[in-house]
């Protein structure tokens, strides 16, 4: 039952006892059925606003949750890579390639790791996440 509905119900109980409105007790019953009746208006329109924020909250809460697997990359975390997965330039040359060899090293600008493999020239090897031109030589 709402707030409305239970003050309607204390008015229509004092009316019901036809109270002599002249006196000081009719006075003060009088008053304070009109001020819980004022009270329960407020109450149900709060009652009504929260809920409206509990709603939009929510759905903030699941884009928010979209938002974050998409910048996080969470549901990619558990999966290993094949190899194709375009993890670097030079998808051949992944670290978890099984064919072949290939050679890991760590971009001095960004620190980026970089994998791959004896077909790419070193010489001509760049970051894929700065655009930084490395210099490194590959023993035999």
């Amino acid at each position: 039952m709402k707030m409305n509905e239970k003050a309607a119900y204390l008015k229509g109980l004092a009316d019901g006892l036809e109270l002599d409105s002249t006196t000081k007790e009719g006075k003060l019953i009088a008053a304070l059925v009109d001020m819980v009746s004022a009270l329960a208006d407020k109450v149900d329109g709060l009652d009504y606003d929260v809920q409206e924020l509990n709603d939009y909250v929510e759905e903030l809460d699941e884009d928010l949750g979209d938002v974050e697997e998409v910048l996080l990359d969470l549901d990619d975390e558990d999966e290993e890579c094949d190899g194709e997965c375009g993890c670097c330039d030079y998808a051949d040359a992944c670290e978890f390639a099984d064919e072949g060899e290939t050679f890991e090293i760590e971009c001095p600008s960004c620190g980026e790791k970089i994998c791959f493999d004896e077909s790419v020239d070193p010489a001509e090897l760049c970051c894929p996440a700065c655009n930084e031109k490395l210099s490194c030589k590959v023993d035999e």
